[in-house]
């Protein structure tokens, strides 16, 4: 039996780059564990560490040697490799050369493949031991991390993210001592950069952890890590009487950063508060590495916690240093603000006409004109105030060219809002200049504002109409203007705030902003298929299948939220037991009907309804179209495709009793007309026949 012991692998560098450190960790593990398995290496358990200065991987009861292999080689079949006198060939001789086999005992080395017999020479390889493999799986594994830039150091033409200070390996109490990278392994490894500043030894694979902890003062295991931090800021936040606002990215970055994480509070002075609270903010975030608190309202309170990397003696020197670093940063947010107060986004606009929008399609100030005149337009369509729509669109590019943008890129938009309040704008004007980048991402919130929603829309349109205009369209994983996500956020604005706007009408108007492109109906069409091809991801991801969405796709609909109304009915009319019958009929009848040459007859001749079952579907037909035109007049698809559900006994009954192919040219017209009948009803909805899943 394969004796077991836990492997410790330790690369120690200078710091690494905090925001990639998760994921070079991650792939760090991932190639290690995936190398060993490939070997068929066991081992019961992994874990993962990582500080600035370290990556590391504990492998738990790892195998000593990977497994004996049995070998099978096959040779000649049993006819070739013997004569009629049963000596050996050559084919027979070179297949024993080739395998050490001594020609005299080729008899011995016969079996059956299971087709026929051949010579075949089976033995054992032993497994190779662990120890051997280790440089050469942590050489890959290094060589292998995601690293967007290597560098250099010394006189070695060794690359990686940042220089690599030592190894350390440990496979249970052994020491391995390999070179990598050009240095050689010990079981050495260094504790903090300040509060240990001797080398540790480790002397067991599995107390790595606890020697860096109790003597090296490093939490090593990224995670507790995190907890540890996440832990001491929220209590700090409660002791200052409010809440700290954790967000996931600086707690990771944070966690990044420090070892031994010592979590303390400071403050700046209240007169900072009358500067917008996202631009203090974002300074203490972007700049500083600071999270923020907030009272019991959620406004911002003049305090900051920052997260030390050193347990001082005297902890107010490190908070006071703090205080003074971020003072600064806070009077230049505040001095941006006053001075930019001073002058109106409306006297900005004409700074934005030195600012290229796309070499082709002009300046920032000519997409301005175009999203003001397409806003008016737009809410015309939802009979809202196309005036203030036009004047947010106008303005909504001014605070590009403030200070406080200049400064802080993610203010784009929110500035807006405070200096169109300080312009004395209307309120839904002043909000919609943050709420035209609504939704930024997957999950974000919506415009709230019918104002917003209607520059968030035209400003997305025009976009992707100019771009599309100039032949820029995105391949692959290309799309520099972002306009997968501008459809995706066109399309959520229009379905989930229920607007009953159509996408055609909207591109179109979009285009003619654009007078080169005006009247171009290809380039109506491919931006409309564009658009309206985002969603078919987005429907898949909440588990409505392809063929529910073909099915809306085939009546090459335009308006969002139409084509959502029918997708959610047919999704709930596919889970009805009827629904699978009903799609294999409607296709039987797809494919009869296709091969009609002349006019089908949109009417039913009573008269000619000879077989009971056809004159039953026909009845039904009536009944139903009568009971779901009001229905599909709402819009209500779901109950319109629930009630035609009951039409599948009547359909079943037709295609076992009647012959529609009848030699009778007129029965077989007219029944031709009742299936016509049948397949219109369910195309008001969608094609059903499509829901029948292809082999």
């Amino acid at each position: 039996m394969t004796a077991n012991r836990d492997l410790l692998i330790e690369i120690g560098t200078e710091e690494l780059p905090p925001k990639a450190l998760k994921t070079l960790s991650t792939a760090f593990t991932n190639s290690i564990t995936s190398q060993l398995s490939a070997q068929a290496l066991t081992f019961s358990a992994a874990k993962s560490f990582a500080t600035p200065r370290r990556l590391a991987v504990l492998l738990s009861d790892l195998a000593e040697t990977s497994p004996d292999k049995e070998l099978e080689i096959w040779g000649p079949p049993v006819k070739v490799a013997f004569d009629d006198a049963g000596n050996s060939t050559n084919a027979a001789l070179a297949f024993a050369k080739k395998n050490n086999i001594n020609a005299d005992d080729l008899s011995q080395h016969v079996a059956s493949d299971g087709k026929q017999e051949k010579l075949c020479y089976r033995s054992i390889a032993k497994g190779t031991e662990t120890k051997n493999l280790i440089a050469s799986v942590i050489d890959t594994a290094l060589n292998s991390l995601p690293i967007a830039k290597r560098m250099r150091w010394g006189a070695s033409r060794t690359e990686f993210v940042r220089p690599i200070q030592w190894i350390a390996i440990v496979f249970g109490d052994e020491v391995i001592e390999e070179t990598i990278f050009g240095l050689t392994s010990s079981n050495m490894t260094r504790g903090h950069r300040f509060h240990c500043k001797t080398e540790l030894s480790i002397l067991s694979a599995n107390n790595y952890e606890t020697i860096l902890k109790e003597q090296g003062k490093v939490i090593a295991d990224y995670q507790a890590r995190q907890n540890i931090i996440r832990d001491q800021i929220t209590n700090l936040g409660e002791s200052l009487g409010g809440h700290t606002v954790i967000s996931n990215d600086l707690l990771d970055e944070v966690s990044s950063l420090v070892e031994w994480p010592v979590a303390l509070a400071g403050s700046f002075e209240e007169r900072f508060l009358k500067v917008p609270a996202e631009a203090l903010i974002s300074s203490m975030k972007e700049h500083q590495k600071y999270f923020h608190v907030v009272d019991t309202n959620n406004q911002l309170m003049p305090h900051f916690i920052t997260v030390s990397n050193i347990e001082s003696r005297d902890p107010q020197k490190v908070i006071d240093g703090n205080e003074r670093v971020i003072r600064p940063r806070l009077s230049d947010a505040a001095f941006f603000f006053e001075t930019d107060c001073k002058t109106s986004l409306e006297q900005r606009r004409e700074k934005l006409r030195a600012i290229v929008f796309q070499d082709k399609l002009g300046t920032i100030y000519d997409k301005t004109c175009r999203v003001a005149s397409l806003s008016a337009d737009i809410a015309k369509l939802l009979n809202a105030e196309p005036n203030a729509a036009k004047r947010a669109a106008e303005l909504s590019k001014s605070d590009l060219v403030t200070d406080m943008v200049l400064e802080f890129d993610d203010m784009q938009g929110i500035a807006g809002y405070y200096y169109a309040q300080n312009d004395g704008e209307a309120d839904d004007v002043a909000l919609a200049m943050n709420e035209q980048y609504m939704p930024r991402f997957a999950g974000d919130h919506l415009p709230t504002t019918v104002t917003g929603t209607i520059v968030a829309l035209a400003d997305r349109l025009d976009t992707i109409s100019g771009i599309f205009g100039i032949g820029q369209i995105p391949t692959g994983s290309k799309d520099p203007f972002a306009l997968r996500r501008a459809s995706l956020g066109i399309l959520r604005i229009i379905v989930e705030k229920e607007l009953t706007l159509d996408l055609g009408t909207l591109v179109e108007l979009a285009i003619a902003k654009h007078d080169k492109f005006n009247g171009d109906t290809k380039l109506k069409d491919t931006v409309l298929s564009y658009i309206i091809d985002r969603l078919r991801a987005g429907y898949e991801d909440q588990g409505i299948s392809a063929e529910v969405f073909l099915s809306v796709s085939a009546k090459q609909l335009s308006a969002p939220l139409d084509i959502d109304n029918r997708i959610k009915a047919v999704q709930a009319f596919n889970q009805l037991p009827e629904a699978a019958a009903l799609a294999a009929a409607n296709k039987r009848v797809s494919n009869i009907l296709a091969k009609v040459e002349d006019e089908i007859a949109d009417t039913v001749n009573s008269a000619l309804l000879h077989e009971a079952a056809e004159a039953a579907l026909a009845a039904q037909l009536v009944e139903q179209q009568a009971k779901v035109a009001p229905l599909f007049a709402v819009a209500d698809y779901e109950g319109g495709l629930k009630s035609l559900a009951a039409l599948q006994p009547a359909v079943d009954a037709f295609f076992d009793q009647v012959m529609v192919n009848a030699d009778d040219s007129a029965l077989r017209r007219n029944r031709q007309s009742l299936l016509k009948q049948l397949q219109g009803l369910f195309l008001e909805v969608a094609d059903i026949s499509l829901l029948v899943v292809g082999k």
